[in-house]
Parts: C-alpha cells; sequence; structure tokens
C-alpha cells in the first residue's frame, strides 16, 4: 500500500543537498577556460614552458577547446549507462564511481603534462567521471519530489554543478600561479574524490511505496490545476516507448540549442575578459573573475529558473530564457568592441543564466513527460543534446583561429536560439501518456 505524506521527509533534502556537494565537484568543466588561457599564447605555441610549468607546451585555440569538447561528448554519452547504474542499482554507486574517474582523469592530466595528457585525463576520463557521477544526483532527488517543485529541486541539484566555477575559477586561478598547471590539476583530483566519496554515500532513493507529497487544490486556481495536469504524466515510460514519440527527439534538440551558446561562453570567458578590458589592468590580470561570476549566474540561473518553471510552466520559462539570451548573443560583438566591462558583465550574465536554465528546465521536462519512475536513463537519453552542444565550443575555436575573434560564432549561436524558442512552443506532452493514466485507476 502506498505511503502519503504530507510534507517531503528529511532524507528528500540530504539527497537535494548532498546532490549539490557532489556537483560542485564535477563541475570544474565550466572552469575550463582558466586553463585554456594558461595553455594558449599565440606567439609561442609549440614552445616548451619554464619554471612552475616546466615540461608543458604551449597550444593553439583549437587544441586547447579539444578536452573540453571531448569531456562534454562523453560525458553525454556516458549519461545514458550512468542513468541506469542510478535506477538499478544506486545513486551511491554511480556517483563514488563518477567522483573517483574524474579524480583520476585529473591526476593523469597533470602528471603527464601533455596535450595527450589532457586528452586522456581531461577529456576521457574526466568525461566518464561526469556522465556516470552527475547521472546519479538529480534523478535520486526528483523521485522524493511531486511536480510542484521538480523544476526547484532540480535546479538546486544541478546549480551545483554551475556554481563549481564560482569557487574553481579562483581556486584553479591560485594553484595555477602558485603550483603550476600540474599541481592545480592533482591538488583539485585528489579534494574532488575525498568529496565525492563522503557526499556520494548520502545518497538515497525513495521507497517503492512512496508517494511524493502534492499541494491541496485549494493553494491552486482551476486554471493552474488544468494547466499542472496538462503538461505532467502519471505514467512512468519505459525507454523504449519513449523513443516512439517525437517529442523526444524534439528534447533532444531543445537540450542541443540551448546548450550550445553557454558552452560557447564557458571555454571562452577569461578571453572574453581580456579582450574586453584592455585599457583596465585590474581586470585583465583578474579576467578569472568573469569565469567566477559566471559559475554563480549559472548555478542561480538553474535555481531560479526552476523556481519560475514551477509558476509559469516549463515552455514559457524556456522561451523567456532564450529569447533575451538570443539578442545578447547577436550583441556580444558590439559589447567587446565597446570595451565595456559592465556590459560584458551583463550580457555574458544573461548567457550563463540561460545555459544554467536548460539545465535544469530538461530534467524536469523529462519527468513530466515521461514520469520520475525510469528518470534517470530516460533523462541520460535526452541528455545527448548537451553534449552534442559541444560543436560550437570546438567551431568557436576553430572560428577564432581563421579569423582572429569569435564574432560569427556568436551570431550563429544567436540564430540558433532564435530556433530554440520556436521548437519550444509547437513541444507538448506525448498524448498517449494521458491515456495511458487509466492502467493506474
Amino acid at each position: 500500500m502506498a505511503q502519503h505524506y504530507e510534507k517531503e521527509p528529511a532524507q528528500a533534502w540530504i539527497t537535494t543537498f548532498a546532490g549539490t556537494a557532489i556537483n560542485l565537484c564535477l563541475g570544474i568543466l565550466y572552469a575550463w577556460s582558466i586553463w585554456k588561457s594558461a595553455l594558449v599564447n599565440t606567439d609561442k605555441q609549440g614552445e616548451i614552458m619554464s619554471g612552475i610549468n616546466a615540461g608543458w607546451a604551449y597550444l593553439n585555440n583549437a587544441q586547447a577547446s579539444t578536452p573540453f569538447s571531448l569531456c562534454v561528448i562523453i560525458f553525454a554519452l556516458l549519461m545514458i549507462p550512468g542513468g541506469r547504474i542510478q535506477d538499478k542499482y544506486s545513486p551511491k554507486v554511480g556517483a563514488t564511481i563518477g567522483g573517483l574517474c574524474l579524480a583520476l582523469g585529473c591526476i593523469i592530466a597533470g602528471l603527464m603534462k601533455s596535450y595527450a595528457g589532457l586528452i586522456i585525463g581531461f577529456g576521457i576520463l574526466g568525461g566518464v567521471g561526469m556522465g556516470i557521477g552527475y547521472a546519479a544526483p538529480t534523478p535520486a532527488a526528483l523521485k522524493w519530489f511531486g511536480p510542484h517543485k521538480r523544476g526547484l529541486i532540480a535546479g538546486l541539484v544541478v546549480g551545483g554543478y554551475g556554481g563549481a566555477a564560482l569557487y574553481i575559477g579562483a581556486l584553479g586561478q591560485y594553484l595555477i600561479d602558485n603550483f603550476g598547471i600540474t599541481g592545480s590539476f592533482v591538488g583539485l583530483g585528489v579534494f574532488f574524490a575525498i568529496v565525492v566519496i563522503i557526499a556520494g554515500q548520502l545518497l538515497k532513493t525513495p521507497p517503492a511505496d512512496y508517494v511524493p507529497p502534492v499541494p491541496p487544490q485549494k493553494d491552486m486556481t482551476a486554471e493552474q490545476a488544468a494547466t499542472k495536469a496538462a503538461a505532467t504524466t502519471k505514467y512512468d515510460w519505459e525507454a523504449g516507448e519513449m523513443l516512439k514519440t517525437w517529442q523526444f527527439y524534439a528534447l533532444v534538440l531543445m537540450f542541443v540549442l540551448t546548450t550550445q551558446s553557454g558552452l560557447l561562453i564557458i571555454a571562452n570567458a577569461k578571453g572574453l575578459m581580456v579582450r574586453a578590458a584592455k585599457n583596465l589592468p585590474f581586470f585583465m590580470a583578474n579576467a578569472w573573475i568573469l569565469v567566477s561570476y559566471g559559475g554563480l549566474i549559472n548555478a542561480s540561473g538553474r535555481v531560479g529558473t526552476g523556481w519560475y518553471s514551477d509558476k509559469i510552466g516549463r515552455v514559457n520559462a524556456y522561451t523567456i530564457n532564450c529569447g533575451i539570451s538570443a539578442l545578447c548573443m547577436f550583441m556580444l560583438p558590439y559589447v567587446i568592441a565597446s570595451q565595456s566591462v559592465f556590459l560584458l558583465f551583463l550580457v555574458v550574465g544573461v548567457g550563463y543564466w540561460q545555459y544554467g536554465g536548460g539545465l535544469s528546465l530538461m530534467p524536469s521536462f523529462t519527468a513530466d513527460f515521461y514520469g520520475p519512475k525510469n528518470l534517470g536513463f530516460n533523462y541520460g537519453l535526452i541528455f545527448i543534446g548537451w553534449g552534442l552542444g559541444f560543436f560550437m565550443a570546438r567551431l568557436g575555436g576553430t572560428i577564432e583561429d581563421i579569423t582572429g575573434s569569435l564574432n560569427y560564432a556568436f551570431y550563429i549561436s544567436g540564430a540558433l536560439l532564435v530556433v530554440a524558442v520556436l521548437l519550444a512552443r509547437i513541444t507538448k506532452r506525448p498524448r498517449y501518456a494521458s491515456q495511458a493514466v487509466v492502467s493506474e485507476a
């Protein structure tokens, strides 16, 4: 017999915040521009570095973008087996395996002191660790909560991943300056292993007969109640059923489109600051500030978007985020040329917010469309869209090597966000789900 609760048990919130802690480690990806800047010097490509970075060689922009892009696509692909591990075994198993893979990858990247080491350590092992580890916390937390809190809870958990750059940006720069590139990777790898192993043991899924609490209908207007019912299924779709719906492919594409602009900015954040602050020595010397600021806004966008998507609906939240972000991407070349640091923080902040918001919206879309029971595996399949968004970061590096700027990449990215808005407006919950509710009556 199902157990009904007036409010979520304490374990629901323990799982939520343990998941946030895990993602605060896995989110090193979003501080990659710190290492990219240390590895790139257009005047000394191929030369061997000296001092605390002895043994390392300078890379070009495309090379320095490759470990990041590879990590993104492997991350996305490993979300699928990671989701299966979470659903079949337990989230603590997935989180622990993922965290240890990431830690080992960072240590290998640091000790090998080479482009190959960055590919193997950060790109491959880092991507494996992030994919398996990231697949564990969000589905585990969402299973404790009803549809009325899915956006907020998803935002809190994935907010850790986005917020990681807030401290890793500053910490990574400090470690590079004082202990070199090798010391920064090794030190962070050891730290990540400790945190993820501890936090991973706190992740739990609810018992099979658990029923998440829902707010009384009297707290909602009739229109709000009808909207919630229309947007949410009570049927738990299997992956095979989900793959037969066109909405699955629409969600994957929506993920690609909301991701590509964010990854373009994330991969180049420090460089954008250097270009826009040519006449401001403080910001030139402390360009990592934009990376950390981006982490704060990224995390805030996940929590904030998750919260207001519970109020105004997922599609409306997605539309607002992508529409405003498109305008900012079109404006970025002019903002950089104006050398206004204030405007740079403003438009880049919108880009980070939109990108972070997408990562709280998409698991909520998946749960609303296809149910929470198989969310780990189902969301892992939809998360492929996030990985495919890597193309813009790689394309941006190539465009920058050819033209000397990212302007054309920004214009392309903005146009794709406009397409995202149009796609979101026509994507509705699969009709079969509403018919399948009969099986639960």
